[in-house]
């Protein structure tokens, strides 16, 4: 009798059997077929002599590779995997593979190193009795996140211990076109239960090509590179990474175009008695003619202080020459230097055929003297010609040193100054900028705004923004939801302006519902007002949807939230606000870290002292404009309220840019990450128990189950949707539908 070897996408479940040990206790199989054939009477010995041991960590993934090729909907993935068993022990298996929920496979090849193996699709009732029975055989319920997906099998093959063995694997689905957008998922995460250590080298690649134009590109579980095909109808994206534990599965969504500036609409809500969430991908044209981009005006506003001397200067004059040299033929330009005083390049604005006089002006000019914000960035103002756009871009390392230095007083008067139709984008070089001023004026003007790090070149970060914002398509933008009320939206109003090339992700919550709704798109080219209506949308009442949405949001808000204590002060209604929004959402920061800190965060009691905790943190936050840590914040909270993708659940992450705060990191290798979010639930790990934010320990009584009880599996039979968050462990709580389910341990 042949031990078995589960693998997702290789194992499901790793034994390894030494040498010594395999002819003396056979372990029964996992029956597929009937009937099962009796082993004979044995008692095994008991470890160290001999016995099977599931032992994942003994296998390595030397690298995993997906080529994905879309064509007119129609998905080809070739999986390629290389593993090796170090353990002692032969290991053979069965190969296991299970399928997104959604794939429809109508080709499957599959290769061990190089030999074509048989292979059969087994549907979504039969894989799902097999998953039962090792689930009920080895304990481990990892597999129930599965439940109601289809898979793929094959013959079982043997792992010499010390080899490698190479698996290809080829299948194909129809991807359903919805609101516009079109959905590829990779299930990436099964490959956890694999192994308990990183896969060494990971890389996917996606290639689609299209009988329409495509309109947006996005994915909200990796970060992705993308190349556009010229004439719009493909492109491919690429994600690329080592020594990797995947936390989600990979997702992409691309829309078909469908109007000049093309919106694509996603939803999610976690019950019908709540707010729903809905993002916007709003895309304008990838490329324009110069004809159809609009004019507008771009002051360059540099710092010329001592401060800026040696590489700074070099890489602030090259980053003014990157702006100058990438003007459109119809805009007009001007140069602010400023020290001790400021300098103007000319009394006018110029176009864009004295570009090449105004670079040699800037690069004749040297780094000296103190640092006039106010009077720079005034005389800047006053050059706005109110019938045309207008881009400042303002580049400073220090604190305002000569003329008005007071930062209130600095706002105020650019407030005064200042026309609606003018944008001002910054850049803080340094750990020495106020950090107050400049988010503020982001803020209020429109911009964005990117703190260029000791280690970062400046012209090369200013080069990167200049290239999204070089060709304005739409200005003074609003958006009209007709009746449906809508709130929390970020980016904040007023919206951006839109640039060709450059997608504008919307993201904010709903009341109430609404089928086949107007949204209308407002904004003015050349000064002419524009209107662009999107008819058909839908907002559902009913639960579900696209469940990354919320984290997305929740994001955003914290974020946003933490921008405002930081500029404004702290608030006991903010602090209460961003404590309830970590909680919810498992969203960790080193500023939120009571998540993981306070054992008894899901009861009034733990909240109470996280609020109390929060609120010194707060104060300090708001305490110091300059300085590392105020820059590393001021970086960090300005990625998340702008976030085009859920902050990661993974607490390594969480540190980076913040010096001076506690190290929140965490070792993979020995301990889990105590955040999971599954289907849109957060659960948090406290004294064993995988426990759902949403579970109120003051109020609510749960409905126990034994863990693979025979009450356990009818559960999951009567309810499916319990599998997926039943598969964190042998101890759970989870509220679905106003009712707290706990799996609990005999």
């Amino acid at each position: 009798m042949k031990r078995l070897l589960y693998l997702v996408p290789l194992f499901l479940l790793l034994l390894v059997v030494p040498a010594a040990a395999q002819e003396i206790c056979p372990m029964p199989p996992v029956c597929v077929t009937e009937p099962c054939p009796t082993l004979p009477p044995c008692v095994p010995p008991q470890p160290p002599i001999g016995g099977v041991f599931t032992n994942p960590e003994w296998l390595k993934i030397n690298y995993h590779r997906v080529n994905v090729t879309i064509d007119n909907q129609i998905a080809t993935t070739d999986v390629d995997m290389e593993f090796v068993n170090e353990g002692n022990g032969l290991a053979e298996g069965t190969f296991m593979f299970p399928l997104p929920q959604t794939a429809s496979v109508d080709k499957l090849v599959m290769y061990i190193n190089g030999q074509p193996i048989e292979a059969k699709i087994l549907p979504a009732d039969e894989a799902r009795n097999i998953y039962n029975e090792i689930v009920r055989q080895y304990r481990d319920p990892a597999l129930l996140e599965y439940i109601g997906s289809s898979a793929i099998q094959a013959s079982v093959f043997p792992i010499p211990p010390g080899e490698s063995r190479r698996v290809q694997i080829r299948y194909s689905n129809i991807l359903e076109v919805d609101n516009g957008l079109v959905h590829y998922v990779y299930p990436m995460k099964v490959t956890n239960l694999l192994t308990k250590r990183p896969v060494e080298s990971m890389s996917l690649s996606v290639s689609v090509r299209s009988n329409d134009p495509i309109s947006n590109i996005y994915s909200p579980s990796h970060p992705i590179a993308i190349s556009r095909d010229r004439d719009d109808r493909g492109f491919r994206a690429g994600y690329e990474t080592a020594g990797f534990m995947p936390e989600d599965d990979f997702s992409l969504y691309y829309g078909i175009a469908s109007e000049t500036i093309n919106v694509n609409l996603l939803t999610y809500r976690d019950s019908a008695n709540e707010d729903g969430f809905f993002m916007l991908l709003v895309q304008p044209p990838v490329t324009l003619p110069d004809t159809r981009i609009i004019s507008r005006d771009v002051i360059v506003v540099l710092d010329q202080s001592g401060s800026m001397q040696g590489d700074k200067w070099d890489q602030a004059r090259s980053a003014a020459e990157y702006v100058l040299r990438h003007l459109n033929p119809e805009d007009r330009f001007n140069v602010v230097l400023f020290s001790t005083g400021w300098r103007i390049f000319s009394n006018s604005m110029e176009a864009p055929a004295q570009a090449e006089s105004a670079i040699d002006w800037v690069r004749g000019q040297e780094a000296m003297g103190g640092t006039d914000i106010n009077g720079a960035l005034t005389t800047a103002l006053d050059m706005v010609n109110a019938e045309r756009p207008t881009t400042l871009i303002f580049l400073t390392d220090g604190l305002a040193t000569e003329g008005v230095t007071d930062t209130q007083q600095i706002l105020d008067n650019l407030k005064a100054a200042a026309r609606p139709n003018v944008s001002i984008f910054t850049f803080g070089v340094g750990d020495d900028v106020d950090t107050f001023l400049l988010d503020t004026i982001v803020r209020d003007f429109r911009g964005a705004g990117s703190y260029v790090r000791p280690s970062e070149r400046i012209d090369e970060e200013v080069a990167s923004l200049y290239s999204k914002i070089g060709a304005p398509v739409l200005t003074a933008v609003s958006l009209d939801f007709g009746g449906l009320l809508v709130q929390d939206v970020y980016p904040k109003l007023p919206l951006p302006d839109l640039f060709a090339g450059t997608q504008l992700t919307i993201v904010g919550r709903y009341r109430g519902e609404a089928e086949n709704l107007n949204v209308t798109l407002r904004g003015e080219v050349n000064g002419q007002q524009q209107v662009f209506t999107y008819s058909g949308l839908d907002f559902p009442g009913r639960a579900g949807g696209e469940p990354f949405l919320a984290r997305l949001w929740a994001t955003r808000r914290i974020g946003d939230l933490l921008n405002t204590i930081r500029l404004n002060g702290e608030n006991p209604e903010l602090v209460d606000s961003i404590i309830q929004l970590s909680v919810r959402y498992g969203i960790i920061t080193p500023y939120t870290s009571f998540l993981i800190e306070e054992q008894d965060i899901l009861s009034a009691q733990g909240q109470e002292r996280a609020a109390a905790q929060f609120a010194q943190e707060a104060a300090d936050l708001s305490s110091a404009a300059s300085g590392a840590k105020a820059v590393g914040a001021a970086d960090a909270f300005g990625g998340m309220a702008n976030a085009e993708a859920p902050m990661p659940a993974a607490m390594p992450t969480m540190t980076s840019g913040l010096p001076g705060q506690p190290s929140l990191a965490y070792d993979e290798q020995q301990s889990p990450n105590p955040i999971q979010t599954v289907e849109g639930k957060t659960f948090i790990l406290q004294n064993g128990v995988w426990t759902d934010t949403t579970f109120k320990a003051d109020t609510m009584q749960t409905q126990k189950v034994t863990f693979l009880s025979d009450e356990y599996f009818r559960l999951l039979d009567e309810k499916p949707e319990l599998g997926a968050f039943f598969a964190l462990g042998d101890r759970v709580i989870v509220v679905l539908d106003g009712v707290a389910y706990e799996v609990v341990t005999e």
